[in-house]
């Protein structure tokens, strides 16, 4: 299938990523780390092209004069660019209008902070950064029809299930503190500061809805995140006093001493004890939906939710991630492009092989968008179905080179021309 893109208006928009990927970590990023985004979506590589239909026409690309560096979202009929500061030059937050790409507005960032984030809520663009020589994040909010400043606080910015937000402060050496916030002016709704506690978000498609501390020398306490009142107290150390990690998985609240090798599930909102397995060492667990996936040294352990018992293990497997009673696993260690499989969550069993990809994130809900360089030249794109156990190829980009980016419907990517960036409306 080869399309051949017409270009179209050229934008300059700073600096887009650029470079290889880093390397992922044993423990992928927590849900609750970007609720904001909870629309997320995959760049992945596709494998298997005997069956595949002709794509249908697409819209011609927006050619954009681009540099490394610079953060990319779609909101709607807006494509916002941040472009970080450096010591030479202030960066710089612009909105442009889709498809065309005409420049809107576009505000300086100072050059004494850099801004590595940004989101959009409730008519405003949310920039989150720090400050050279600062201790913690900051968050800026920007009027999205004009970019007009409207206010700036401490912390980084999550979304509540009501429409509010909450800035979280701290965590590791610095007291910890969060705080919900009318997001119009700032005005704040209800705090707790200065707690030397790590603090655990519970996120869900709509947003944040609870705030768990777990205080370094005391109990646990469960707070509801819209308005701050406190759900359950309980003191869930072991005997001798010693530390415990959570995680929240769903309505569970999982603590693990890992001294002892104890695992222990309580329910989050009341911290009732479910179950309790002895004996584990677990390097990190996932939310599976049907199934607690933990990850052990040598193999992948799916849990029941309600008793804690096994259902299946198996040393094949390295991550997971559900979609509707399903399991995307990738299999371990297969080289850099990473081997995929559809399974059934409750038993374990293959029930598709969707091949080697290239995986950047993953996302509940939405579309599962990948790529791979196209063996003719270009970049192939399509879209992973997990219930189904099949890809669709969307479309062929001749004129992409890789180093891609998936936003909302759109996917960046650096073109043949050099220093060219296009931005592609995705079919479908």
């Amino acid at each position: 299938m080869a399309v051949d893109p017409m270009t179209g208006p050229v934008i300059d928009l700073g600096e887009l990523r650029h470079g290889p990927d880093p390397e992922p970590s044993l423990r992928p990023p927590r849900a609750q780390s970007r609720p904001l985004r909870c629309a997320l979506v995959v760049l992945l590589a596709l494998v298997t092209l005997a069956a595949a239909e002709v794509a249908p026409p697409r819209l011609a690309p927006v050619t954009l004069s681009a540099r490394p560096g610079s953060d990319v979202m779609i909101d709607g009929d807006r494509l916002l660019i941040l472009e970080p500061s450096s010591q030479s030059r202030p960066g710089r937050l612009a909105a442009y209008h889709l498809p065309g790409g005409e420049l809107v507005w576009q505000v300086p960032l100072s050059t004494e902070a850099r801004y590595w984030g940004m989101t959009a809520l409730a008519g405003m663009v949310l920039a989150t950064g720090y400050e050279i020589g600062g201790r913690e994040n900051r968050t800026m909010a920007l009027d999205r029809a004009t970019g007009a400043y409207r206010w700036q606080q401490p912390g980084t910015v999550f979304e509540l299930v009501d429409g509010n937000l909450l800035l979280r402060t701290g965590g590791e050496t610095e007291p910890s503190g969060v705080r919900a916030i009318d997001p119009c002016c700032g005005t704040v709704r209800w705090q707790l500061a200065g707690v030397s506690a790590a603090v655990t978000l519970r996120g869900t498609e709509r947003g944040v809805d609870r705030v768990v501390f777990n205080q370094l020398d005391g109990p646990v306490e469960v707070r509801d995140a819209t308005t701050g009142a406190v759900l359950a107290h309980a003191d869930l150390r072991p005997p001798d006093g010693g530390p415990i990690d959570l995680d929240v998985m769903d309505d569970l609240l999982v603590a693990y001493d890992r001294g002892a090798g104890t695992i222990t599930a309580y329910g989050l909102d009341q911290l009732d004890k479910r179950w309790t397995r002895t004996r584990v060492q677990i390097d990190f667990a996932l939310d599976c939906g049907p199934v607690l996936c933990m990850r052990a040294t040598n193999e992948m352990q799916a849990v029941d939710r309600m008793t804690g018992e096994v259902r299946w293990s198996s040393s094949r497997w390295g991550w997971a991630w559900p979609a509707g009673g399903r399991l995307m696993a990738n299999l371990s260690g297969v080289g850099p492009l990473e081997q995929y499989l559809v399974l059934d969550a409750l038993t374990g069993r293959q029930l598709a092989d969707l091949g080697r990809w290239e995986l950047y994130q993953l996302g509940p809900g939405g579309r599962l968008v990948g790529i791979r360089r196209h063996p003719d030249g270009g970049v192939l794109v399509g879209e992973l179905d997990i219930g189904a156990g099949t890809v669709r190829i969307v479309d062929v980009l001749r004129d992409a080179t890789g180093e891609c980016q998936v936003v909302t419907g759109y996917l960046v990517c650096s073109a043949a021309a050099p220093s060219s960036y296009q931005l592609w409306k995705l079919a479908g």
